[in-house]
């Protein structure tokens, strides 16, 4: 039988100020499952973090916590019976508490039994040896580590998590990022993390909702999300997109990269075809000698060296095409760096584009 879900949300809305912050959100999270709601600053994702917490009540819908309604249009159980942990951006450690002490703060059993349980949230995160400690005393991944181990203390069945690793440097982010992934992963709980970076979302995520203008406008595994993403705007959001304009006539569309499949657009609609840097191939065999036809990367069209950048595990080369002066981006493993003004033909991964109405960014 399936794991029930952990987390329910149901339809939630948050009316303020004349406009729908949340319009209709549902979301469920089961035990030891991480779910990222990401989207840009201002979609509603950390709305929907606090109404989930208790800290802000929803217009309408339903919230339930193992099956048992903590919230909905009549009812609004406070933040501290809800059994959730929660983790922001400020770890907000207490200055006189030591670090024992701080973890310690919301548990509720024996003396012995808790200082069992902070020592062993403690040695886990390695960090055994600074109970005695403050949090002036220590670096900010180490205050990171005791800030999440004080939110699991307490074995909350849910946790939530507001951008909790935008303050550490990227080093130090990755590595907090997989403890911390780690360790939730070990305590078996659901995990709602807010973030507005997608290589944060594609780290740590089991599943991702991408949220846009108050809603989810998609939602499944990050594979699934960044390979057959639902419109343009949802392409973009993942990384740099390549765009190639035409228009659809019987279910095709003519390009200087040869004819494409446009099923599902009418006759004489404007479509995009959409495709990543990394999937725009660099035809190096043809060497400038023609637009050579191939069944999966069609025709080549030529473009002009505009500019190249080593950046570390990659190569990034614009080029401006010859047939419109349109500029698009190619990415090659290692090192490659063209000068300015060179020819090279270009082609089209055609199982890595996607299609869309023109000007459909959701």
């Amino acid at each position: 039988m399936p794991t029930p879900p952990r987390l329910e949300i149901l339809s939630i809305t948050r009316h303020f100020d004349g406009r729908d912050v949340v319009a209709g959100v549902s979301l469920t999270v089961a035990p030891g499952q991480v779910t990222c709601l990401l989207g840009p600053s201002g979609c509603g994702k950390s709305t929907t973090l606090r109404i989930v917490a208790g800290v802000d009540r929803q217009t309408t819908g339903r919230i339930l916590v193992d099956g048992r309604v903590v919230a909905d249009e009549t009812r609004h159980m406070p933040p501290e019976r809800r059994g959730i942990g929660l983790m922001f951006q400020d770890f907000a450690l207490f200055p006189h508490l030591s670090v024992g002490e701080n973890v310690a703060f919301g548990l509720h059993g024996g003396l012995r039994a808790n200082r069992a349980r902070v020592v062993e949230l403690l040695a886990r995160v390695d960090l055994g040896s600074f109970v005695e400690a403050y949090p002036h005393q220590l670096s900010g991944g180490e205050q990171q580590r005791v800030a999440l181990v004080r939110a699991l203390a307490p074995r909350p069945s849910i946790m939530l998590m507001d951008e909790p690793f935008s303050g550490l440097d990227n080093r130090l982010r990755d590595d907090i990022r997989d403890r911390t992934l780690s360790l939730l992963k070990e305590e078996n709980t659901a995990v709602l993390l807010v973030t507005h970076e997608p290589d944060e979302a594609m780290r740590m995520a089991d599943e991702i909702a991408l949220m846009r203008a108050g809603r989810i406008v998609q939602q499944g595994a990050p594979y699934s999300i960044y390979n057959n993403p639902v419109d343009r705007a949802a392409a973009g959001f993942f990384s740099d997109i390549n765009i190639v304009k035409g228009f659809s006539r019987g279910a095709l569309t003519d390009t200087p990269f040869g004819r494409f499949l446009t099923p599902g657009h009418p006759d004489g609609a404007a479509v995009e075809i959409v495709i990543r840097p990394q999937h725009l191939r660099i035809d190096f065999d043809r060497q400038g000698r023609g637009p050579l036809a191939t069944p999966s990367d069609g025709v080549a069209a030529r473009g002009i060296v505009e500019r190249a950048r080593f950046m570390g595990r990659e190569s990034l080369i614009e080029f401006r095409m010859e047939h419109d002066g349109t500029i698009l981006k190619a990415t090659v493993p290692a090192v490659f760096l063209p000068k300015r003004g060179t020819a090279l033909w270009l082609t089209l991964r055609r199982d890595r584009c996607h299609v869309f109405p023109a000007g459909c960014q959701g």
